[in-house]
C-alpha cells in the first residue's frame, strides 16, 4: 500500500529530514561521550520507514545518519561507517518484520509483537550497535577492553529507539481512527494529566520529601493497565512516548530511582527502565485488543446464523422484546412476517444437501435485499425465516413480501425457488414474542394451504422462473 510511494521526492526528503531531526534529539539528550548516544530514536524512525516504505527508502536514511552524525563529530569516515551499519540496521529488521512478524500490522497481535521485540533485540540492534561501535574503535575513540561496553550502550540506544518510536509510527500511521466520543477524549485527557503528574512526582523532582530519588518506578505501571484496557494499541504508543520523554528529562536533571553518580550508569538503568515497559505495554495492549475482538466475534456467533448470515432465534426474540417495548411506549404498531421456503426437502433429494444449503442462502439474500436497514431479517429455523418491520402496517409488510417474490422471480440460478408468506401485527395479533411468532406462523399455513393447488410441481420447476404469491 505504502511502497509506492518510497521512491518519491517528498517520502524520502521526509524521511531524510526526520532522522536528522531525531538524529540531533538524541546528541541534544545524551551528548556524544566516548562515541555512544543516550537514547538514539532515529533507529526507530529508520525501521518504521523500512516496514512501511520498502528497502527503496534506504538512501533517506543513509542520507539521514551521515549528516547527523557528521554536524556531531565532523568525522566524515566515522560517520559513513555508522551510516552503513545503521542503514543495514534498519533493512535486516524490516525484512524480518515483514517475514516472521506481520509486516505493518506487525502490533496487530501479542504473538507478532513479541517476534517484533525479539527481532529488534537480536538482530537489528546488534547490527547497528557492532558497526557503530567498530567505527568508533576505527577511529580511536575507545579502547579494545572498553570495546563490548561501548557495543552494549549502542544498542541499548538503537533498541530504546526501536521500542518506542517504531510502534508509535506505524500504529499512528495504519491504525482506524475510531469516533471519538467526548467521555472517551475526557478520560483519555484526566489518564495522560495523570501520567504526566505521576513521571513529575517520580521523576521530576516533585516527590515532597527532602529525597527525589525514591524507587518509584512501579507508580506508573497501572497506567499502563489503564491505558491497554480502556484505549487501545495507538493510545499506549502515545503513552510510552509521553513517559521515555518523562523518565529521560528527569533522569538528566539528577532525579528520580535512576539518578547515579555517573552520566552512563544513569542512562542504562533508563534504558532498560523504558524498554522493559515498551515491551508490556506493547504486548499488554495487543492482548486487550485480540480478547476484545474474540468477545465481538463470540458475541456475533451467538445471535448470527452461520450457514445465512441473518440474526438466529435467540437474537431475534431480543428484538421483538425491544421492538414490543418500542411499539408500547410510541403506541406505534409493528410487523413479522413469516416466510417458508418451498419443497426444500425435494431439492435436497434431488440437487444433494448441499444446493440445499445454498438455496436457503439465496433466499436470506432476497429477504435482506428486500428489507430496510431498519428491518431485521433472522432465520426462525430450518425452512423458515422471519423479518421483523417496526413502523409497519400489514399493507407496508405485504409490499416487503412482493419484493421477496420478485427477487425470487429474478434469479436466474438454478434450481428454481419460490416462498410462502403469512405475517402478524402488534398488538393486534399479539402482545408477546411467542403469541407474535405463533399468529405468524399460523398464517403462513393457512396461505400454503389455500395456495397449494397454485404450487409449481417438480417435474415443471425448471422451466417455471417465478416465486409463488400469496
Amino acid at each position: 500500500m505504502y511502497a509506492r510511494f518510497a521512491r518519491h521526492p517528498v517520502v524520502l526528503a521526509g524521511i531524510f529530514a526526520s532522522y536528522f531531526g531525531l538524529g540531533k534529539l538524541g546528541f541534544a539528550i545524551g551528548g556524544w561521550t566516548t562515541g555512544a548516544v543516550a537514547v538514539w530514536p532515529a533507529s526507530g524512525l529508520a525501521l518504521a520507514s523500512m516496514v512501511l516504505f520498502g528497502p527503496n527508502v534506504w538512501p533517506a536514511v543513509f542520507a539521514g545518519a551521515a549528516v547527523a552524525y557528521l554536524s556531531a563529530t565532523g568525522q566524515f569516515a566515522t560517520s559513513l561507517m555508522l551510516a552503513i551499519g545503521y542503514v543495514l540496521e534498519s533493512l535486516i529488521g524490516a525484512a524480518l518484520v515483514d517475514r516472521a512478524a506481520g509486516g505493518i500490522d506487525v502490533f496487530r497481535s501479542a504473538r507478532t509483537s513479541f517476534r517484533f521485540a525479539a527481532i529488534a533485540a537480536a538482530v537489528a540492534a546488534p547490527i547497528g550497535a557492532a558497526a557503530a561501535a567498530g567505527a568508533v574503535f576505527m577511529a580511536g575513540g575507545v579502547t579494545t577492553p572498553a570495546l563490548p561496553y561501548l557495543m552494549m550502550r549502542f544498542w541499548l540506544a538503537s533498541l530504546t529507539g526501536m521500542l518506542v518510536v517504531t510502534p508509535f509510527l506505524l500504529l499512528f500511521v495504519t491504525s482506524r481512527r475510531p469516533r471519538v466520543r467526548w467521555l472517551e477524549a475526557l478520560e483519555a485527557v484526566v489518564l495522560f494529566a495523570l501520567l504526566v503528574f505521576a513521571g513529575l512526582v517520580v521523576f521530576g523532582g516533585r516527590f515532597p520529601s527532602d529525597v527525589k530519588t525514591y524507587p518509584l518506578e512501579f507508580v506508573l505501571v497501572p497506567f499502563l493497565l489503564w491505558a491497554a484496557f480502556r484505549f487501545g494499541r495507538r493510545e499506549m504508543a502515545i503513552l510510552m512516548v509521553v513517559l521515555s520523554a518523562i523518565v529521560i528529562w528527569g533522569t538528566l536533571r539528577n532525579y528520580g530511582p535512576f539518578a547515579r553518580p555517573t552520566w552512563e550508569e544513569s542512562m542504562i538503568l533508563v534504558q532498560a527502565y523504558i524498554c522493559v515497559m515498551a515491551i508490556t505495554g506493547i504486548v499488554l495492549a495487543a492482548v486487550v485488543a485480540e480478547h476484545k475482538h474474540a468477545e465481538i466475534q463470540l458475541r456475533e456467533m451467538a445471535s448470527t446464523d452461520p450457514l445465512t448470515g441473518l440474526v438466529n432465534y435467540r437474537r431475534l426474540l431480543d428484538v421483538l422484546r425491544t421492538e414490543i417495548a418500542r411499539s408500547s411506549r410510541t403506541h406505534r404498531p409493528f410487523t413479522i412476517v413469516f416466510v417458508d421456503m418451498n419443497g426444500l426437502k425435494k431439492v435436497n433429494d434431488k440437487y444433494g444437501h448441499l444446493v440445499g444449503s445454498r438455496a436457503l442462502c439465496r433466499i436470506a439474500d432476497a429477504l435482506r435485499r428486500s428489507c430496510r436497514a431498519l428491518d431485521t431479517p433472522a432465520r426462525f429455523g430450518g425452512d423458515e425465516f422471519a423479518v421483523v418491520l417496526p413502523e409497519t402496517l400489514e399493507e407496508g409488510a405485504q409490499v416487503v413480501l412482493q419484493r421477496i417474490y420478485d427477487r425470487l422471480a429474478a434469479d436466474l440460478d438454478k434450481p428454481v425457488l419460490s416462498v410462502s408468506g403469512g405475517l402478524a401485527v402488534f398488538p393486534r395479533d399479539g402482545d408477546t414474542p411467542t403469541l407474535l411468532l405463533r399468529a405468524a406462523d399460523k398464517a403462513l399455513y393457512e396461505a400454503k394451504a389455500r395456495s397449494k393447488k397454485g404450487t409449481p410441481s417438480p417435474e415443471k420447476e425448471e422451466e417455471l422462473k417465478t416465486g409463488t404469491l400469496f
